[in-house]
């Protein structure tokens, strides 16, 4: 249990085992604060406008959180030391959320868990890409178990949080948060290029139009997205839906990704990514119209599968086109950049201001206004291919 990196050898069956059980633990903590943590906060009582800003509280702290963090990792070429602090801390976070019932301090408490929470994935997403050179197993092929982690604690925890009430939210997080820093132990740190990191030229590669447009269509996606998944869960609830079924919907949507993140790993090199990106935003705009049209519950199931087009298809192709736009030893940064955009930009306007338009104009509206910015995203994806999808 040491955090040093061996050579590719006999052990790359062990470490690939080992990422893949670490990756499904550490989504199980994602699967309550996404499906769950939302309920909690409505069963204790705050409204629609105020569960929008208690959800946007972490992309906002998010977009230092990532900066920070990704710079400390590419400085000190270490992820797994950084990643266990902070799930340390989101532990002691969680811990004083037990303690609080008061708004304001439920809001700064929020904020210390968030800025150790949001720049979880970004780092195991840089760990599971710099593994492959070392494992020889894709990153698709890895990731594809924080899927499964997701989708059957989703589900558990639905049926268990039925039973026992939303009341015990925070106790599984705890669990899950304590399991996710022993898995951190059995994980190897894996460093990209041995290059001096330089922030100077981080910002030179950020200046390039190619890489500027792909950041600038990410956060019109992101948006859609996170407009999905910030409110599903209340939306649910309004329309009658019960805590196992919440915790169905993210099982199904989770699941589907699974043989599209398979399929992705095994034959993805053998597509280009810019047309897989339009396809995926397209989706994402068919998606975000149904889900504006649903009144019934049993309906959103429909939209729960087509996740594995959407979400499925466009996060790991965003993440694999990514890697050929910035050099290994500013994978950490570019990674934080990418998720400042995916969770951190995108999350703070669906939380603030989406949480205004739901509360004030319901669902319908606000499913509407997430299609119009898949479709700003696809249009923008389709001019990025006639400009830059030959090169």
């Amino acid at each position: 249990m040491q955090d040093t990196v061996t050579p590719p050898s006999s052990n790359a069956k062990r470490e690939t085992l080992s990422l893949r059980s670490y990756s499904f633990i550490s989504y199980s903590t994602q699967a309550l604060v996404v499906s769950f943590l939302p309920l909690f906060f409505l069963d204790k009582g705050y409204n629609e406008s105020q569960i929008g800003f208690l959800y946007s509280v972490g992309p906002m702290i998010s977009i230092f959180a990532n900066m920070f963090t990704g710079f400390i990792s590419d400085k000190n070429q270490t992820i797994v030391k950084l990643v266990r602090i902070l799930f340390i801390f989101q532990f002691v976070a969680i811990g004083l959320l037990h303690q609080v019932d008061s708004f304001s301090i439920t809001c700064l408490i929020m904020t210390l868990f968030y800025f150790c929470q949001t720049p979880i994935n970004p780092l195991n997403d840089s760990l599971i890409l710099l593994s492959s050179k070392y494992t020889g197993t894709p990153y698709a092929l890895v990731r594809i178990f924080g899927s499964l982690g997701f989708a059957l604690s989703a589900y558990s925890f639905g049926l268990i949080l039925k039973q026992v009430g939303t009341g015990q939210t925070l106790n599984l997080l705890l669990l899950t948060i304590a399991a996710s820093i022993i898995g951190t132990f059995f994980i190897k740190d894996y460093h990209g290029s041995s290059k001096k990191f330089d922030f100077s030229g981080l910002l030179t590669i950020l200046k390039q139009p190619k890489v500027v447009y792909f950041f600038i269509l990410l956060f019109f996606i992101s948006t859609a997205h996170r407009m999905y998944e910030g409110f599903l869960a209340v939306t649910l609830r309004h329309i009658g839906a019960s805590d196992s079924f919440v915790g169905l919907a993210w099982l199904i949507s989770a699941l589907s990704e699974i043989p599209v993140l398979f399929l992705l790993g095994k034959y993805g090199d053998k597509f280009k990514e810019i047309p897989l990106l339009i396809f995926a935003s397209i989706m994402y705009a068919m998606r975000m119209f149904l889900l504006s049209s649903i009144t019934e519950p049993h309906w959103v199931i429909v939209t729960q599968l087509m996740h594995s087009v959407s979400f499925g298809i466009y996060f790991s192709t965003a993440l694999r086109y990514m890697s050929q736009l910035l050099p290994d030893h500013f994978r950490a940064s570019g990674q934080a950049i990418f998720t400042i955009i995916w969770m951190g930009v995108a999350g703070s306007i669906s939380g603030l201001a989406g949480g205004q338009i739901y509360a004030n104009f319901g669902h319908h509206l606000f499913y509407q206004l997430a299609t119009a910015f898949a479709i700003v995203g696809a249009i923008g994806f389709i001019f990025y291919n006639f400009k830059y999808g030959d090169r």
